[in-house]
């Protein structure tokens, strides 16, 4: 028994699907005659007929059948295999450096992290923690790629901001607290107690006009997050929480919700503008509100040997291969490179957009993920 090719396999496959010579030379782009020398070739192959001939087109016999059977598994593997590498090309590659500030890398952060990393298992994540302001300029110098911060006042021209959500604040108490049992609080029941936060300064991020514009009396300095709640869980003080840190709480710490219009955060994705395809279209969607709904934002030849030549539209390759059709090229190898409308590089991985896009959309997901989640804690 002699070897199939896989040109052959194809056009068994077809003329079975076919029943003639003929439908198969018209869906395959060859003439007929090239069509009968490959089923010529696989009967030599088999050592038997494939097909009875009639008047009518041709019907498979019990072996023609037989390969006809493996051909369709054959080549469903080979077209699969095709496909994988395709898909393997087409993903995006590289590293994206991505960040936020505390509360946000608390939970939201880590959670669009591992829902793009299911998506882009081919690209590395590099996260970093800091201020706002930090963040920003690392975007700014081209340090980091994505980060969620507080939303700023300005921002340079060649820097995107994206609104996510505007993020409610909470009061950490102590489980033992005597507001501990409440969901939600006034800041008039806030003004006597003793405040941890993080830093004297005017303008102490989280703690706004909600509070009554003046300054805590005698409060705890502590700026790292575990630390504040530490103090909060050893009933030595209140501080303020961001909504999105509210799923990471210590069980000795309880969150009230602050009822005043102004306790929200504003919160946004700060990158590049050139590293954004598609953004336009995400920000214009809808993204969470502080409540957790969503609201909107703004003709074939035999070579001299007898081997199959492809039909117009088809070139064959010098070891008498078929090549793609037009549309799709082939590499040297002879392997198929991806159509017009994808550039490869010069090392024939595609070149892809940074992933930025991308993470802004594992991020909207991640937002909801946390906020289902906020709202069972609370």
């Amino acid at each position: 028994m002699g070897e199939f090719t896989v040109v052959g396999l194809r056009v068994l496959r077809e003329v079975v699907r076919g029943g003639s010579f003929s439908v198969a030379a018209d869906r395959l782009g060859y003439t007929q005659s090239a069509v009968s020398r490959q089923i010529q070739s696989m009967e030599r192959a088999a050592g038997r007929a494939l097909f009875e001939r009639r008047a009518r087109g041709v019907r498979p016999t019990a072996a023609g059948r037989v390969v006809a059977r493996h051909a369709e598994i054959v080549l469903g593997d080979l077209d699969a295999a095709r496909q994988e590498l395709l898909d393997l090309e087409a993903r995006p590659r590289g590293r994206l450096r991505v960040g936020g500030f505390a509360s946000a890398m608390a939970a939201l952060v880590p959670r669009a992290m591992a829902e793009f990393a299911r998506r882009h298992p081919h690209i590395t994540l590099v996260p970093r923690e800091g201020t706002s302001p930090a963040l920003l300029n690392s975007v700014a110098r081209r340090r980091a790629d994505v980060v969620v911060v507080a939303a700023p006042e300005t921002a340079p021209d060649d820097l995107r901001v994206v609104p996510l959500l505007d993020d409610p604040l909470f009061v950490a108490v102590p489980a033992t607290h005597r507001l501990a049992g409440r969901s939600t609080v006034s800041a008039a029941l806030l003004r006597d107690e003793r405040w941890i936060v993080g830093s004297l300064e005017p303008g102490t991020p989280l703690l706004g006009a909600w509070l009554g514009g003046s300054a805590p009396a005698h409060p705890y300095v502590v700026k790292d997050w575990t630390a504040k709640l530490g103090l909060v869980a050893a009933g030595l003080g209140v501080t303020v929480v961001p909504g999105l840190a509210v799923t990471a709480l210590p069980d000795a710490v309880t969150a009230l919700r602050i009822d005043h219009e102004e306790a929200v955060r504003p919160t946004v994705a700060v990158l590049r503008r050139e590293s954004t395809p598609g953004t336009e279209e995400w920000a214009s969607g809808a993204a969470p509100s502080a409540s957790g709904a969503l609201e909107p934002l703004s003709g074939t030849a035999t070579s001299a040997s007898g081997a199959l030549e492809p039909a117009s539209g088809a070139a064959a390759s010098a070891s008498g291969a078929l090549e793609p059709p037009s549309g799709a090229a082939g590499s040297a190898s002879g392997a198929l490179e991806p159509a017009s409308g994808a550039a490869g590089s010069a090392s024939g991985v595609l070149e892809q957009p940074s992933g930025a896009a991308e993470f802004l959309d594992a991020l909207r997901t991640a937002i909801v993920d946390v906020q289902r989640k906020a709202a069972t804690v609370r």
